[in-house]
């Protein structure tokens, strides 16, 4: 099976992103943000997340019923897979261990090579 690529978009609160990034950049060392020569690549867009936590959320920020603006960034990376979704299936599991949210929020993108 071929390979493809994905992006991996995720949000997370500011003070967390380099902790995340780290963590994910040594879990999955193999296929995670290499582009080339280029290891431990993303981009980073900061910005302004909302949320309301609901009944029987558990949130590590905010409180039941309030909404919650949060400084957060946008973080992508480049993922490598080898066409069956496991690379991608495990940095996704990866993120959800290590990302502080307990809910995260997440994007994946088949990239087409043109």
């Amino acid at each position: 099976m071929a390979s493809v690529r994905f992006k991996l978009v995720f949000f997370t609160p500011r003070t967390d992103t380099a902790k995340v990034l780290n963590q994910l950049f040594s879990k999955c060392p193999q296929h995670l943000g290499k582009i080339g020569n280029y290891e431990q690549c993303a981009f980073i867009t900061p910005g302004v997340g909302q949320f309301q936590p609901a009944q029987g959320a558990n949130p590590t920020l905010g409180t039941l019923g309030v909404l919650e603006k949060v400084e957060e960034d946008r973080v992508e990376i480049l993922l490598h897979d080898k066409g069956e979704r496991r690379e991608l299936s495990d940095a996704i599991q990866a993120l959800k261990e290590v990302h502080p949210y307990e809910e995260v929020a997440y994007d994946v993108y088949r990239l087409e090579d043109v």
